[in-house]
């Protein structure tokens, strides 16, 4: 190796490219003085060489190194100024990651040597540390590009129903799954659990994080590891935890083939670096100034609207070509067919302002590659002006914490929750009225808070687990216990939930919008009131298919196929009341006593039931009529003749199954207490 022949290779391609001859390797860096190449023995534990590359053109560091190839372990060593008091800190005893490497070869081993300053001196993030960090950090592995991946069935959004889940939590306790294949990529896609998310009505996974993650030290202190996995190491590797490459890309296959498509959580607003105290793994020192945003009056320290220390500078060409290519990389290696973009207001800051219109915006509109994948934003951040619901350009859509929110409220019974009830079931017009209620990604439960079951068996959250004294996790989660805190044997309550948790997942399926449901939500999932789970790699989080509701899960698959036969549930227009294609309005908000709702009836205390009847879609699909009443008393409906009639109902979350009830033309329905009823127009 240390004979090398070493060429000056090209800027084209960052990263480490195999070719015929060898290995052509780049690295942006628009601060560095020298960039070291190392390449390491098949284990990871001996280093062979270092080659500095020969080359520069503009930013990019760069040469080709003759007589390697695919399977070639290695990493770089930058060479620059450590100075954290203008934002550099460079230190080339610190072995960095390839930001653009498509495998990694062992696992992140926590040690002091991975900190890039001397722990021991007065402020300890401005002296550098010498110690050689490279038997405790990954090493990339050069890897040959694989064929184009097949893509999925491209549902168009009117006909998705997303079902967010974690590739670990999902099988790691499912019977039926091989024991050596639970909680991986290829458990992910056992005929079992595709079956089951088939039956479902499920159109696409989402799956959290799968790019390599860290386990933050602050956890493994606490005896805790990052389960969920916001804490990016790599954007271009899949998570070694859950199998190798080619078995995620094997598993996007099966789903596929079932049908169903696959979409990745990603997290480009920070990386597991964090703070200035945080390691030295790959960005910060390859480039610390260019990554990573940093404060204008002291670039010593980070702005950190992510709540983790550190924010991701997508303002900069160079860093929204990294996330760019990630995203590229994972559609035509993998076939996945669109991303959910982890607290997306960070990306398009420009310097500190939300700019629709701002630079990783702009490339990802412009990226053939990218023109037809499904794109969701979570659409805040903790920044000033960080909540942009409703304002990112299309074709994006959109997660609706206000729909989580309204509908949670409504079905407590809190004052003002009818109209918070509407607003949601409408499409949400005050946040997507320039875009259109299909934006609106509706949702009452995911990864970050509450389970279902959990929202209706907690008024508090139980985060004691997690080490911080329960105070992490949102302290008002709109959840109610109905008389006993957490578990209970009272038949009483225990209906009761059942029927809420009924009423929950109907709201989402009724509401136009694109619904999506929580992992084991449609099986009565419970995290034990835990609402912030991101470490529990444990019981708490993974779903437990032996306790599971199958009556729920049943109900679950009547909403989707409810909601696929019927257009007016689909429809990608906010109700205006205009003619529809029976004559008559094509949205009437109806009182209990036959009147029209009025602007104080929305306000009233308690909270009002109230129904609403929407015109057909089609010339060959009937009428819906939706009743709902929170109250915990029954409330006598009765519909004015020229509300026509007869009704026949189709769901009824009094109970998981039910017999069809008919209100005649004019007729007068009791509506149960805590329930939601949807009737055809006979």
């Amino acid at each position: 190796m240390h004979g090398a022949r070493v060429g000056a290779g090209t800027a084209e391609a960052l990263g480490a490219v195999p070719d015929s001859a060898g290995v052509n390797v780049a690295l942006f860096s628009a601060h560095a003085e020298a960039v070291e190449l190392c390449l390491f023995d098949p284990s990871g534990g001996e280093e062979l060489s270092r080659i500095t590359l020969p080359s520069r053109t503009g930013d990019i560091w760069h040469g080709h190194v003759a007589g390697i190839g695919p399977g070639q372990l290695y990493g770089f060593r930058v060479h620059g100024p450590y100075e954290p008091a203008r934002g550099h800190r460079f230190n080339p005893a610190k072995l960095l990651i390839d930001p653009y490497a498509r495998a990694l070869a062992g696992p992140l081993v926590p040690d002091d040597a991975t900190y890039g300053y001397d722990g021991a001196a007065p402020e300890p993030d401005l002296a550098p540390d010498g110690r050689d960090s490279a038997p405790f950090v990954p090493k990339g592995v050069v890897t040959a590009p694989w064929p184009r991946a097949e893509r999925g069935p491209a549902r168009p959004w009117s006909e998705t129903v997303l079902y967010e889940a974690h590739v670990k939590g999902l099988t790691k306790l499912h019977p039926a799954v091989p024991e050596a294949e639970r909680g991986t990529y290829t458990g992910l896609a056992h005929p079992a659990v595709l079956e089951h998310l088939t039956r479902l009505g499920v159109t696409a996974i989402e799956l959290l994080p799968v790019h390599s993650f860290a386990n933050d030290r602050f956890l493994l202190r606490r005896g805790l590891t990052n389960y969920w996995g916001y804490s990016t190491l790599n954007f271009f590797t899949p998570d070694p935890r859950y199998g190798r490459p080619e078995d995620l890309r094997h598993a996007v296959a099966d789903f596929h083939e079932a049908g169903i498509e696959v979409i990745l959580d990603v997290v480009f607003n920070h990386t597991c670096e964090l703070e200035e105290i945080g390691p030295t793994l790959s960005f910060r020192g390859i480039d610390n100034a260019s990554y990573y945003k940093l404060l204008p009056e002291n670039p010593r320290r980070y702005v950190n609207v992510t709540g983790c220390g550190n924010t991701l500078d997508l303002a900069r060409p160079e860093v929204t070509r990294l996330a760019i290519e990630s995203l590229k990389h994972f559609v035509e290696a993998y076939g996945i067919d669109g991303f959910r973009f982890d607290l997306a207001t960070a990306l398009a800051r420009e310097p500190a302002r939300f700019d629709p219109d701002g630079t990783f915006l702009r490339a990802i509109r412009a990226e053939p590659s990218l023109a037809d994948v499904k794109l969701i934003a979570e659409s805040w951040d903790l920044g000033e002006g960080g909540y942009r619901v409703g304002q990112f350009p299309p074709p994006w859509r959109e997660w609706n914490d206000t729909f989580r929110d309204g509908v949670r409220r409504f079905w407590r019974g809190d004052r003002g929750g009818a109209g918070d009830m509407a607003h949601a079931l409408g499409g949400s017009e005050r946040l997507f009225r320039d875009k259109g209620p299909g934006s609106a990604v509706n949702y009452v439960a995911s990864h970050d808070g509450f389970t279902l079951a959990d929202l209706v068996s907690f008024a508090e959250r139980h985060n004691e687990a997690n080490g911080e004294e329960n105070r992490d996790g949102h302290a008002d989660n709109v959840s109610a216990n109905y008389g006993v805190e957490g578990p209970t044997d009272d038949p009483a309550i225990l209906a009761v939930r059942a029927r809420q948790m009924r009423n929950l997942l109907a709201s989402v399926f009724l509401a136009r919008g694109v619904p999506m449901l929580l992992m084991g939500d449609e099986l009565g999932r419970s995290q034990g009131g835990n609402n912030n789970a991101y470490c529990q790699d444990n019981a708490t989080s993974w779903l437990d298919w032996s306790r599971a509701d199958l009556e729920l899960a049943d109900f679950t698959a009547r909403l989707a196929a409810l909601r696929a036969r019927h257009p007016a549930l689909r429809r990608d227009t906010f109700y205006t009341g205009a003619a529809g294609l029976d004559g008559q309005s094509d949205i009437l908000w109806l009182a209990p006593d036959a009147r029209p709702m009025a602007g104080a009836d929305w306000r009233d205390d308690p909270v009002p039931a109230f129904g609403l009847r929407i015109a057909a879609a089609a010339p060959d699909a009937p009428s819906l009529l939706a009743l709902l009443n929170p109250s915990p008393d029954d409330v006598p409906f009765r519909l004015a003749p020229e509300i026509g009639g007869p009704w026949r109902s189709v769901l009824d979350t009094t109970r998981a199954t039910s017999p069809a009830q008919v209100i005649p033309n004019g007729g007068t329905f009791v509506l149960p207490s805590r329930s939601l009823w949807l009737f055809e127009h006979e």
